[in-house]
């Protein structure tokens, strides 16, 4: 993933993902769950992607208001990318109780002024009560107001996060039935299948061309090279195919 080489990979096949991919080098599996969450525009414009690369490969300093957040931001680098890390933050500095923290991600996400007022003298108050810096408090408010408009789900950002590992695990170690399994699902995409058959060169695999006597419906695995399957031949029918496999079983 480092390297870029995500063609087919879970999420990370676009040209942008690859870039980003390159630019921050995940190490963990936190990581790539950061790459989902931060490919956006409102992340990519505000700074956020530049700041969360920049301290993951220590050329700037990771910037904490109080050190009581460090549990929450370190394996996000000190950088608020998720909707729970806000709602965690308000637990932590302000005591809010999980259902106010909940209504306070609410509030930022959708602009509330009204709302935000109200919320920015209680979680004043509430940093205050549990000995925190008043000013400190309301400048790390403003900090997760500004960052919970772009602020992502984790648990949605978890769940690619582990799907593209998954995929990309597959592409390293088990590349002929990887190509064989993403070129079946794309049988009649044509620029699809095109790029990743030119793929397939960087990992030594030849696509065989159609054989009558190899040939599946699908593209599948001989030895460790790809036949090109027959359901990615324009005005090949499935069943004359499934006539072609059984007549080759029999005989």
């Amino acid at each position: 993933i480092s390297r870029g080489e995500t063609i087919g990979v879970f999420q990370l096949e676009s040209s942008g993902m690859i870039d980003l991919c390159k630019r921050i080098m995940p190490g963990t599996l936190e990581d790539i769950t950061a790459i989902n969450a931060l490919y956006r525009p409102g992340p990519l414009e505000s700074g956020m992607v530049d700041d969360f690369i920049e301290i993951k490969h220590g050329r700037k300093e990771m910037g904490l208001v109080f050190e009581e957040l460090l549990p929450i931001l370190k394996d996000t680098y000190g950088v608020i990318v998720y909707q729970e890390q806000v709602m965690n933050i308000a637990r932590i500095i302000a005591g809010y109780s999980l259902g106010q923290a909940d209504m306070l991600r609410r509030a930022m996400g959708k602009k509330k002024v009204s709302e935000m007022d109200r919320h920015r003298e209680i979680f004043r108050q509430g940093a205050r009560e549990n000995g925190f810096d008043d000013q400190k408090a309301v400048d790390l408010f403003e900090l997760m107001a500004n960052f919970a408009a772009y602020g992502f789900n984790k648990s949605h950002a978890v769940a690619y996060g582990l799907i593209a590992y998954q995929t990309a695990f597959l592409k390293k170690y088990y590349p002929a039935a990887f190509f064989a399994g993403i070129l079946s699902t794309e049988l009649n995409n044509t620029d699809k299948v095109t790029s990743y058959i030119n793929d397939c060169t960087n990992y030594g695999i030849k696509v065989l061309a159609p054989d009558v006597n190899e040939s599946l419906w699908l593209f599948n695995v001989v030895g460790n090279n790809i036949r090109f399957g027959m359901g990615a031949i324009k005005n090949v029918g499935e069943a004359a195919v499934e006539e072609m496999v059984q007549e080759r079983e029999e005989n």
